[in-house]
C-alpha cells in the first residue's frame, strides 16, 4: 500500500510539473502577442510566477496562477505588468501591477 501512495505522489508532482511547463509556455505566448499589439518591448523574455492556488468556478476547481513579467514603451525604462491564468485559460491581463494581488 505504501508503494501504491509513493507511485501516486510521484504522478502527482510529475502532472503538476508538465502542467507547470505548458501554462507558463502559454503565459510567454499571451504576454509577447500582447506587447506586440500594443508597441511595447517584452523584456526578459519571459514571465515570473507570483501567486499559486486553488480556484473555484463554473468549470470546477483549477489551479489560479499569477505571472509577472517586464517590459518597455520604446526602449526607455523598465515598467511590470501582470497576467492571471486559470487552469490554461487567461483570466486578466494588465500592464501594471496591482498594489496587491491577492485581492486580483
Amino acid at each position: 500500500m505504501d508503494n501504491l501512495f509513493l507511485l501516486f505522489f510521484l504522478l502527482l508532482i510529475g502532472w503538476f510539473w508538465l502542467d507547470s511547463l505548458r501554462v507558463r509556455e502559454r503565459a510567454l505566448t499571451i504576454c509577447r502577442a500582447a506587447c506586440e499589439r500594443r508597441d511595447l518591448q517584452f523584456l526578459d523574455q519571459a514571465v515570473a510566477l507570483r501567486r499559486l492556488r486553488l480556484a473555484w468556478g463554473r468549470e470546477g476547481v483549477r489551479l489560479r496562477r499569477v505571472y509577472r513579467f517586464d517590459f518597455s514603451e520604446e526602449g526607455l525604462g523598465r515598467r511590470s505588468g501582470y497576467l492571471v491564468m486559470r487552469g490554461m485559460g487567461l483570466e486578466d491581463l494588465s500592464f501594471g501591477l496591482p498594489e496587491r494581488l491577492d485581492d486580483t
